[in-house]
């Protein structure tokens, strides 16, 4: 067996492992390996795509998502909302009246 075998069948397995060892995926597994131990001989070619597991197992081919920049950690803009914990609470709502009448009040003795 060569090198280049022995590679895919460790990737293969990795992919068999990492999608909960599903039984007759063997030979979809073979040809991702394959692709990936190809990719990694190709000198300057970019990284190989990512496929989506929910259309991989529909066998078929997803469409590459293109790659979006990460968030950047500025300070966030003055005229953001702020957060709900620190905004002012809101006054409590008045009590109504209550309809049974109170007893007078007793005189103290002097």
């Amino acid at each position: 067996m060569s090198a280049k075998e022995d590679r895919i069948r460790e990737f293969a397995y990795q992919i068999w492992e990492s999608e909960g060892k599903p039984h007759g995926q063997a030979k979809r597994h073979w040809e991702m390996a394959t692709k990936l131990v190809e990719a990694e001989q190709t000198p300057g070619k970019a990284a190989p795509k990512r496929v989506s597991k929910s259309k991989a197992a529909a066998g078929e081919p997803a469409p590459a998502a293109p790659i979006k920049p990460r968030a950047s950690k500025a300070a966030p803009k003055a005229d953001a909302e702020k957060p709900a914990l620190l905004k002012p609470a809101k006054a409590p709502a008045k009590a109504k009246p209550s309809t049974t009448p109170k007893p007078a009040a007793k005189k103290p003795k002097a």
